[in-house]
């Protein structure tokens, strides 16, 4: 992460991510856990950053669009 605007979306989506896992982990449903999961470890992976706030905000939008 040699980008600060990097750093600090991944620091913004990791935090939402910890608040779906811990929801989705009380509430027993899985889709709110498995994007917790994901929002808090992809921004390892993506070193673009308009690449990490489109994969974001569509893993932020899942659990309010799917209803499982």
């Amino acid at each position: 992460m040699d980008n600060p605007a990097q750093l600090f979306w991944g620091l913004i989506f990791g935090s939402i991510g910890l608040g779906f896992f811990v929801y989705g982990r009380k509430q027993r449903a899985v889709i709110p856990l498995i994007c917790g999961i994901t929002l808090m470890i992809y921004p390892y992976f993506v070193s673009n950053t308009i690449l990490l706030l489109l994969i974001g905000a569509l893993l932020c939008a899942i659990p309010f669009l799917v209803r499982g």
